[in-house]
């Protein structure tokens, strides 16, 4: 159970706070502090999964622990972010991202029950959108001028439909059993 991508995963879940803590404090660069430690939190995803298969120590715990911490961290900073904008603009893609992960968190583990997890499994489009989102959450956390702002929003919008795209695509691949007759 504890292996060195345990450990990376671990410190992704310390680092939410952390990046809570210092986009709140009032001192100059504390948006930049909090987007850095975000992107480090965010870089860290992809570090424990390449850890893991290097090597070889993939594990249960971590297979479960993985997605939780992400999903952990994108929650937390999308929360941050409809708090500070306090605009439509930010919170319906925010609504739309946080609905998918309990709506495909819900059917990965219905389909897992009847042992069709497989269909369900972590796509390319799901990682595409997991990596846009991420630019453009450290960018709506950074706030470093208006072009940044504008183009996290660009970015924030493309995985808004990366969502929706990647959403409809596991419930298609599960559609057959979602339909079939009990």
């Amino acid at each position: 159970m504890i292996n060195i991508p345990n450990c990376v995963t671990f410190f992704r879940l310390l680092l939410i706070p952390v990046f809570i803590i210092l986009f709140y404090i009032q001192f100059d660069g504390a948006h930049m502090w909090a987007a850095g430690v975000f992107a480090l939190a965010a870089g860290t995803d992809w570090l424990d999964g390449f850890l893991a298969r290097t090597l070889k120590q993939t594990t249960p715990f971590g297979a479960f622990l993985d997605p939780v911490a992400d999903k952990v961290m994108v929650a937390a900073a999308l929360i941050i972010i409809v708090e500070d904008y306090n605009t439509p603009w930010v919170t319906i893609p925010a609504l739309v991202m946080i609905g998918r992960e309990i709506i495909i968190s819900a059917l990965r583990e219905w389909m897992a029950e009847i042992g069709q997890r497989a269909q369900v499994a972590v796509s390319w489009m799901g990682k595409w959108k997991t990596t846009i989102q991420m630019v453009a959450l450290t960018g709506l956390i950074w706030q470093y001028n208006m072009y940044m702002i504008w183009a996290s929003y660009v970015f924030l919008y493309v995985a808004t439909i990366l969502t929706l795209y990647s959403a409809y695509d596991y419930l298609r691949a599960a559609w057959g059993d979602l339909t079939r007759p009990a």
